[in-house]
């Protein structure tokens, strides 16, 4: 058995899966911090929680009643939003690994952080079990210099300020699954939207990104449920002068989006709601990411098929035709897929992979 972790700041999301890469079990705890819901296989059930310590805890108590006790396990493996520069393929967790994850942190301080805290409450739970880390940056590695590099002197470049890109493991799935759909016929120039709370494009050429709309860090490109997306940095500059650096990145990250424009982050509720304020914040969602799509269509030099996937991606078909209306000019007739998020299926090859290799 292998255990994928996804750790947030309050929540952690587990999965299960069997020596085939099928999934046995998968959960989440919660609300981390104070009544935290335990939803695991069968079990749903509230219970204060203090830490990310307690929350795996508890879960791998619910998981060994399930009948799958650690010892069970042969790893671990670990969804980690930012690997820097250094980390771009999936590794084994040493103690030098999980330093550079750390020194990301300045990178990522709303994710990185989290995912220590699971690794290092893991690695208390079950101290000999190996661990590996899956990094959403890295599919981005093969962009080139001109996509990655923001036009600033050469001093504040080498302090890592540039394009790293997210949602890589998504995208990486995304490339395997359609690819194995298709017979190995992978499109030549592939447009891949992954529209959720969190939402970004990737112009994936011969199965590799060379650009993408999240920069350096997930906060840039298209409207998102609670993030702004793409705004001008005088514009940011103005707003940290009126309600300071602190306040500005909340207001940039959890009160922009859907949520600031129809007041709700769930495409969902916005549908239901069918205000003036709803509607418009579901015509700014599919504008701008048709307006970025050009952008990574340029990237491309062409368009041979487009990739939904997401929970908006997967599941909102009314945006999905709005978007692929606004792309006729690039090319009406490319198929589109819908492609299921297999993010944790994505973590689990990859460490099991590494696993089997192992000397």
């Amino acid at each position: 058995m292998l255990l994928v972790v996804n750790a947030g700041s309050s929540s952690i999301k587990l999965a299960l899966f069997d020596v085939d890469l099928g999934q046995v079990l998968a959960g989440s705890v919660a609300e981390i911090g104070g009544q935290a819901r335990v939803k695991i296989g069968d079990v749903d059930q509230t219970v204060r929680i203090a830490d990310h310590a307690g929350a795996l805890q508890i879960a791998l108590i619910v998981i060994a009643a399930a009948g799958h006790p650690i010892p069970t396990f042969t790893a671990a493996a670990h969804r980690v939003v930012h690997g820097g520069a250094d980390l771009q393929a999936t590794c084994k967790l040493t103690p030098a690994v999980i330093a550079q994850i750390a020194a990301c942190v300045p990178l990522a301080p709303l994710h990185n952080p989290a995912n220590l805290l699971a690794i290092h409450a893991l690695r208390q739970l079950a101290p000999s079990l190996p661990q590996y880390a899956s990094f959403d940056t890295a599919f981005h590695a093969t962009n080139p210099a001109v996509a990655t590099t923001y036009a600033l002197p050469a001093d504040i470049r080498v302090q890592g300020i540039c394009r790293y890109g997210f949602h890589g493991i998504s995208y990486a799935g995304l490339v395997k699954t359609l690819r194995d759909q298709l017979d190995g016929h992978l499109p030549h120039r592939l447009l891949a939207l992954h529209l959720g709370n969190g939402a970004s494009l990737c112009a994936i050429l011969n199965g590799q990104s060379v650009a993408t709309t999240m920069g350096y860090s997930p906060l840039d490109g298209l409207t998102m449920g609670t993030r702004a997306g793409g705004i001008d940095g005088n514009a940011v500059l103005r707003l940290a002068q009126l309600h300071g650096v602190a306040a500005t990145g909340d207001i940039l990250n959890r009160q922009s989006g859907l949520l600031a424009l129809g007041g709700s982050n769930d495409m969902r509720d916005l549908h239901a709601a069918n205000t003036d304020g709803a509607r418009f914040a579901i015509d700014h969602f599919c504008y701008w990411a048709a307006r970025h799509a050009g952008s990574m269509i340029a990237a491309m030099e062409g368009l041979d098929a487009i990739a939904f996937t997401g929970g908006i991606g997967e599941n909102d078909a009314a945006v999905r035709d709005d978007i692929l209306a606004r792309l006729h000019w690039a090319g009406a007739h490319v198929p589109a897929y819908v492609i299921a998020a297999a993010e944790e299926r994505t973590i689990a090859a990859d460490a099991a992979r590494l696993h089997l290799a192992r000397p």
